[in-house]
């Protein structure tokens, strides 16, 4: 199904209705078509075209997250949180079900959220996982044309102490991680028995394994991407009271030496457009982030340059390749918005 959005002018949306049945292998029907606004209206932009139109790929799943393209494959994987599975999803072939468990494997006793969140490529071509309901950051060992439920442990524990759920994460080229650290996929985020940091961090995994602290400061880190030069990385901030994008400059020794407010979601138009989620930069250092309203854009100077509405709770966003996509998981739903080539 392909809808067309006008970006002549705004029109407003209620909410759809989230499916919370678990994925089946019928796509089953739409209850409503999804939208796609650009806000504010432009005649020309460096990036979003000027009639997008939204491709449903793929539904009837709890919760989508953590979708990554392979360009080895040209194939889409993504997450489905509360039921512990990673799916993947070809032009050909639709979806199906690639990985189970995909982030709980019994290590702790869990009931919430407890499947894979991000996913992302290692140097090795390895799939790298956050793993929310083993609370740690982890690769399978299998490859990726023959996918196996064997893990092995990248990092688990900050100065002796378990993480919470690792949510999201991106690759510097020298081989070190970010990863962020909120609580969201434990039981009680804020008053778990088992949780044993006190703060939720933002941190980087070298690749001789030692864990630095980047930020403790963040309430509840979420997305994280890097700029194309990689020396700046941004982070956002799932907080209804501070929902916010951060930008922290990072020295020669990949540490911040600096750090500001990119974007403060409250500024749009005088009205609060939701919480900030996970987000990528194309090569051009333009910024793709998620949230309750759709995908926004905005420009490496930090101003909105477009906002994709879904009608969706959207949580995360991957770019194909050729950036002539994007690949938005969104509640229960997949979708894919065209791109300027």
């Amino acid at each position: 199904m392909k809808i067309t959005g006008k970006i002549a002018a705004l029109v407003a949306l209620g909410a759809l209705l989230a499916c919370q049945s678990s994925c089946s292998d019928d796509e089953g029907e739409v209850k409503e078509d999804p939208i796609v606004v650009v806000d504010p209206p432009i005649d020309e932009g460096p990036v979003i075209v000027e009639n997008p139109t939204i491709d449903t790929l793929a539904q009837g799943f709890t919760w989508t997250e953590g979708p990554l393209y392979i360009a080895d494959g040209d194939f889409l994987l993504f997450s489905d949180i509360p039921n512990n599975s990673i799916f993947k999803w070809t032009e050909a072939e639709g979806k199906s079900l690639y990985l189970k468990p995909s982030g709980y494997t019994g290590i702790f006793t869990r009931r919430f959220e407890p499947g894979s969140n991000g996913l992302l490529l290692n140097a090795d071509g390895q799939l790298v996982l956050c793993q929310q309901g083993d609370r740690r950051m982890a690769v399978m060992e299998s490859p990726l044309s023959d996918p196996k439920p064997e893990f092995k442990t990248l990092a688990d524990k900050y100065e002796g102490k378990q993480l919470n759920s690792p949510n999201d994460a991106v690759y510097h080229s020298n081989g070190d991680m970010y990863f962020t650290d909120p609580p969201f996929g434990l039981d009680d985020p804020n008053s778990d028995p088992n949780k044993e940091l006190d703060f939720h961090g933002v941190f980087r995994l070298k690749q001789d394994g030692t864990l630095d602290l980047i930020t403790k400061d963040l309430s509840y880190p979420n997305g994280i991407t890097l700029s194309p030069d990689e020396k700046t990385l941004y982070v956002s901030n799932s907080d209804t009271d501070n929902p916010i994008w951060m930008a922290y400059e990072l020295g020669d020794d990949g540490l911040p030496v600096s750090e500001r407010v990119f974007y403060d979601a409250k500024e749009y138009k005088g009205k609060d457009m939701g919480l900030p989620d996970g987000m990528k930069t194309n090569k051009r250092g333009y910024v793709f982030a998620t949230g309750p309203e759709g995908l926004w854009v905005f420009t490496p100077e930090g101003e909105v340059e477009a906002l994709v509405k879904t009608g969706q709770l959207t949580s995360n966003v991957a770019l194909s390749p050729d950036e002539k996509y994007a690949f938005l998981t969104a509640d229960d739903y997949v979708f894919r918005v065209n791109l300027k080539e």
